[in-house]
């Protein structure tokens, strides 16, 4: 059990733990439950559920290396832009990933696949619900839900069966209908680069400066320069961070730099 509020939190953990066959532990941050996932592996333990809040707000930025987390996760939008937060604003970044419930939901799929998720809710918001369910998400549920109910979603995801409220049904399979159709679109934009375009992209991706692509590719700066401003208009974008995502999206994946020694965004990484 995953939530910022620590009252809350053991509240709801002392009541699942009544349960003759559940066993709980809580966490109040991101980092603190994907610690607490990785100890219980290393002593042969493993959890089946996390539950985690969808507007936890701690996310802490210097904990551990940056986690692959699903592009969709932080970018939600059709034009590379950060899904909403829990009111609505942008969701706070870190490392470039919105960091909330949803990214703890794509960090434990890319850390711990075994682990089933399902995200509490205070109000239901189709929007953010797609996008945990693309993050790697069983459930959506309500905060305000019976003990009862949230028990039955537990257990219906552990025999791999997937939870959303009626009332969001709708709306989360417009939001996933539209997210297809970009990824689409993403897709055929990336199509219309040229190979080494396309490598620049995956150099971008990875998020190497411009001197750091010139030195891989044996490229000048300024050659460099031109493709990468190549790739931006025809990907119709006007940032690399918008570039990146919709790569992203398209299922580019960034160039391997295992054992390299490379430049991030001009400085040594």
């Amino acid at each position: 059990m995953v939530d910022d509020h620590r009252i809350f939190a053991e509240s709801l953990a002392a009541a699942l733990a009544a349960e003759q066959d559940v066993d709980v532990a809580a966490a109040g941050s991101g980092p603190a439950a994907l610690r607490c996932l990785e100890r219980a592996a290393a002593e042969g333990r493993r959890f089946d559920i996390l539950l985690v809040d969808a507007d936890l707000g701690t996310a802490a930025e210097g904990v551990g290396p940056p986690l692959p987390v699903p592009a969709e996760v932080a970018y939600g939008g059709a034009n590379g832009t950060p899904h909403s937060g829990p009111h609505g604003g942008p969701a706070r970044v870190v490392n470039g990933r919105a960091a909330d419930g949803i990214w703890l939901v794509g960090a434990v799929r890319s850390t711990q696949p075994g682990v089933r998720t399902v995200v509490l809710a205070e109000r239901d918001d189709p929007r953010r619900a797609a996008v945990a369910l693309q993050a790697g998400a069983s459930g959506w549920v309500a905060k305000d839900c019976s003990l009862v109910r949230l028990l039955a979603v537990i257990r219906g995801v552990l025999r791999e069966e997937t939870h959303l409220p009626p009332a969001l049904l709708t709306g989360v399979l417009r939001e996933l209908t539209a997210a297809r159709k970009h990824r689409t679109e993403s897709e055929r934009l990336v199509e219309s680069l040229t190979p080494r375009e396309r490598e620049v992209l995956r150099c971008m991706v990875a998020g190497l400066g411009r001197k750091a692509v010139a030195e891989r590719l044996f490229l000048s700066p300024h050659t460099v320069r031109t493709h990468m401003q190549n790739v931006l208009g025809k990907l119709g974008v006007h940032s690399t961070l918008a570039a990146v995502a919709l790569a992203r999206r398209a299922g580019v994946g960034p160039v391997d730099l295992a054992g390299e020694i490379v430049e991030r965004g001009g400085q040594l990484a």
